[in-house]
């Protein structure tokens, strides 16, 4: 489990952390949308704030970053 990781859930609330979780499985901005029942743009202000609180600096680093959250949210969820 990456500590930077760990460390970004801290910093995110449920819905950014869900968010990052469709990013991961490889969705695009509007099945996000369409899956949270978000506008394509609040979706966009959410990764924004989420690029804010982490430092990823572009989309490549933040997918990474998405894959690695989700990572360590199912092993925090399946230790309970």
């Amino acid at each position: 489990m990456s500590s930077t990781a760990t460390d970004v859930l801290d910093l995110l609330s449920a819905r950014e952390i869900e968010l990052l979780g469709h990013l991961a499985e490889g969705h695009t901005y509007t099945s996000i949308a369409r899956r949270m029942h978000l506008s394509p743009h609040t979706v966009d202000t959410y990764l924004r704030r989420i690029r804010g609180k982490t430092g990823a600096s572009n989309r490549a680093h933040l997918m990474i970053l998405a894959l690695q959250v989700t990572r360590v949210d199912a092993s925090r969820t399946n230790d309970v």
